[in-house]
């Protein structure tokens, strides 16, 4: 299994997070790799399994994400997260605020690369085609829990996020083209050759 170094820490046993397979485009091979499937359950489900048998030493969070305010094709790295479909204002709870829950409704977990943009992932369960939340400028699937998790395990996070689409009326046709893009990216992020 590859060893990975970031920051001048070196990882021997690093597992890296993908949604999809389509993601990664086999070209991390000789890494641990684990595909959660898309969504908040099936990404907590897969990785509490997997780290229950596989102890890694860090989880890095890799694939494709939406941004009105990132260029198409940057990698932006995610230190804080919001479920953004988590709401009980209602009931007097903060926006992003999961009731009864330690953690705050913004969520702050991970390490940062140098010289990397840093961004906020507004996570949930659904493909977001009109964003204007201004409170987070990231959007994806699955991160908030592989984050939470992490967190709650103690184990060191990092989360890569390649901007594949707008978040806005052409996100799907826009993310179908840069999919293929993201893997080759987020590898050389990574400075794996």
């Amino acid at each position: 299994m590859k060893a990975i170094t970031i920051n001048n820490k070196t990882y021997n046993n690093p597992l890296l997070v993908f949604a999809m397979k389509e993601e990664a485009q086999n070209l991390f091979e000789g890494f641990s790799l684990l595909f959660t499937g898309l969504g908040k359950v099936n990404a907590s489900y897969a990785l509490t399994k997997n780290i229950s048998s596989n102890f890694p030493d860090i989880i890095i969070n890799l694939g494709t994400a939406g941004s009105t305010q990132f260029l198409k094709g940057e990698v932006i790295c995610c230190t804080q997260f919001v479920q953004r479909d988590m709401d009980v204002e209602a009931l007097g709870f903060p926006k992003f605020k999961t009731p009864f829950a330690e953690e705050e409704a913004v969520l702050s977990y991970g390490i940062t690369p140098n010289d990397m943009k840093k961004g906020i992932c507004g996570t949930g369960d659904s493909f977001e085609t009109e964003h204007n939340n201004p409170e987070y400028n990231v959007v994806d699937m699955e991160a908030y829990a592989l984050a939470l998790i992490a967190k709650r395990e103690n184990i060191p996070f990092l989360c890569l996020k390649y901007i594949s689409d707008g978040a806005d009326k052409d996100a799907v046709d826009d993310w179908s083209i840069s999919v293929t893009k993201a893997a080759q990216t987020l590898k050389s992020a990574l400075g794996i050759v």
